[in-house]
């Protein structure tokens, strides 16, 4: 997807999942065609606000990248936000897709490698 508006990835990525669930969707419909296909649970459910999240396709980490820096990406489950160690910048996912625009990624604590050295 290289060279195409993050815009353009961003619906290709769409598409793919809806896809992928509509084919989930055929075939339990044509396997018990009497009855109605259940629900999948849904992870990450808000407690104080009652919201439900779709949860995030961990296959995606293997194609998705920083759009700033290229580099693989770390998914983390208690934010679900996918986050680039290098940059200190963590992506949100929103109903299971990956908002990957640069401007609306949040800049998070990077850890420090070894002492803090204060200057006098």
């Amino acid at each position: 997807m290289q060279g195409l508006g993050l815009g353009l990835c961003r619906g290709v990525l769409v598409a793919a999942a809806r896809y992928r669930s509509l084919q989930n969707a055929h075939l339990l419909s044509v396997a018990t065609p009497h009855v109605a296909a259940p629900r999948r649970a849904v992870s990450g459910a808000s407690k104080d606000t009652g919201e439900r999240q779709k949860g995030f396709d961990l296959s995606l980490l293997d194609f998705l990248v920083c759009p700033l820096s290229r580099k693989p990406l770390r998914y983390e489950e208690a934010t679900n936000e996918l986050i680039n160690e290098d940059l200190g910048i963590a992506y949100p996912i929103i109903d299971g897709i990956p908002n990957m625009i640069p401007q609306d990624a949040r800049m998070i604590q990077r850890e420090t490698t070894g002492p803090e050295v204060k200057q006098t």
